[in-house]
């Protein structure tokens, strides 16, 4: 079982035309794995981002996020000419090779794509067996979904609880008259979705073929303007009007006395479960066919759930409520058999948080950078890897942490001095080189540890700054656009990580 990955979200691969695709790259980046001696690609969620860009806040749990969809594939099936394309982007529409530039995507893609289903539909292919199958086996929520955004284009992209009340309540004659006259808008956003489907799983499929597994990331909520609270307000704490009653956040703590406000509905839990928590059990379903391991972010929230009145502007009147605990997990293993799930068990931790891991059987998430600095009570924190069991998975950091170079330059003396005596080096100046050396030595520990999987994001492997940091939580702006640079995706750094993950017996 000791097996070891790299973290690389989709957006985050090399290529043209301003953000990581399905294209070659894509297979190019597993072959590097491959070389590299990893087992895992463990992706961020690949749903359609709306505001703010998160891959946390998508429009539909179920749908695939159009910018991914290969613009080389789609020139390759004569659905768009390469001129087209590069005319596109070129001049004040040139895309950067190391950022992507969310705004740019939105003024430029959507026309090309639009020309790729409308050339699609010339050539009769959405007549062919292979399309009509994909939208009946996925009718139940691509319907709602191309409905969805064909009215939200319609209204100029204004969230769904600012649509006129017919629309936003789904009174049924108003929801048939969209249907009639949006058709064509519903065509296309269904469209998208095959061509996203139909090429991730090829890309799957290859990374299968060459023994790399895919460890995709399930958020545990979803965006307020989303398809899913649109079409199933049932499922949510909502008012007769399809507004919050209550949202998601995070209580005060010393980094945030505010607390944090995420907004997201919460579940009304008590009809999930008189459902057998059938929308869940299909989510799951959905996920296990798009990933070989799914990682549920935010695992403590079916403990407990913190939960703020909608409307407040922070989230100090938040209170605790129970969640749907082993419940949940034990109708989805009823209906779906065993799933190989990771829980995101980070931050605020009750006792009754991780015997809710424990009873799971899940591996739940280790972080070095979180390793060397006290716990409550003044000891030895629960990420020092002497700490650990083998049912873990172990990462220098994630998404949402400093790069491992970043966190070694910013992080004050009495927590460095403590990871250096951890790792054996005594004192050593900050210097650039050392810190390479350092963060090498970092990256060697969670290796050697007893961890079934170890995980690194590719930038600590590239000793990278945080200039190449993904997101950094409750801030707005420069975040989730970090692209790799193709030269380092080389032979010499597929072979200097596949020494380290060989020595420790990962391989």
């Amino acid at each position: 079982m000791r097996r070891s990955g790299i973290l690389l979200p989709i957006f985050s691969l090399p290529g043209k035309y301003g953000i990581g695709s399905f294209s070659e790259n894509a297979y190019k980046f597993i072959d590097f794995l491959k070389n590299a001696g990893q087992k895992y690609w463990q992706i961020l969620p690949v749903g359609p981002t709306g505001y703010g860009d998160s891959p946390y806040q998508t429009f539909c749990s179920f749908a695939g996020n159009p910018y991914f969809i290969s613009l080389e594939k789609l020139i390759r099936e004569k659905l768009l000419t390469e001129a087209e394309v590069e005319k596109v982007y070129s001049g004040d529409y040139t895309p950067s090779d190391n950022s992507v530039n969310y705004e740019m995507l939105y003024n430029t893609r959507f026309p090309l794509l639009r020309k790729a289903y409308q050339n699609a539909e010339k050539k009769g292919l959405l007549k062919k067996p292979a399309y009509k199958k994909f939208c009946a086996e996925n009718e139940e929520w691509l319907t709602d979904y191309s409905l969805f955004m064909a009215i939200k284009d319609e209204m100029g992209g204004i969230s769904f609880t600012s649509w006129p009340k017919a629309l936003r309540i789904r009174k049924p004659e108003e929801i048939e008259k969209a249907k009639e006259r949006l058709a064509d808008d519903m065509g296309f956003y269904s469209f998208l979705q095959y061509k996203f489907y139909e090429q991730w799983n090829a890309v799957k499929k290859y990374a299968n073929d060459k023994g790399i597994e895919i460890i995709g990331d399930l958020p545990i909520y979803v965006a307020p303007d989303s398809a899913d609270v649109w079409a199933h307000p049932e499922l949510f704490q909502l008012t007769k009007e399809a507004l919050p009653k209550r949202v998601a956040g995070c209580p005060p703590d010393g980094f945030t006395p505010l607390g944090q406000l995420w907004g997201n509905p919460l579940y009304q839990w008590e009809y999930h479960e008189e459902t057998g928590y059938e929308w869940w059990i299909k989510r799951l379903d959905k996920c296990r066919g798009l990933y070989d391991i799914i990682r549920i972010d935010h695992f403590r929230g079916f403990d407990e759930y913190y939960s703020v009145p909608a409307g407040d502007k922070d989230a100090i009147r938040g209170k605790w409520v129970k969640g749907p605990g082993m419940k949940l997990f034990n109708a989805i293993k009823e209906s779906l058999g065993d799933i190989r799930i990771i829980a995101e068990d980070l931050g605020y931790t009750t006792e009754s948080v991780r015997q809710l891991v424990r009873d799971s059987g899940f591996p739940n998430m280790k972080i070095m950078e979180f390793a060397f600095y006290p716990n409550e009570d003044g000891g030895n924190s629960e990420f020092l890897p002497f700490n650990y069991n083998n049912n873990c998975v172990v990462y220098t950091g994630t998404h949402d942490n400093e790069t491992l170079m970043g966190w070694l330059r910013n992080t004050d003396e009495e927590t460095f001095k403590r990871m250096m005596d951890y790792i054996g080096y005594g004192k050593m100046a900050r210097t650039e080189y050392n810190m390479k050396k350092i963060a090498q030595a970092i990256i060697r520990v969670a290796q050697n540890s007893i961890a079934d999987y170890c995980i690194i994001p590719i930038q600590d492997y590239l000793y990278l700054g945080n200039e190449a940091r993904i997101n950094a939580p409750s801030t707005l702006g420069g975040n989730w656009s970090w692209r790799v640079e193709k030269s380092d995706l080389n032979k010499r750094t597929a072979s200097k990580i596949r020494q380290i993950t060989s020595i420790y017996g990962r391989i």
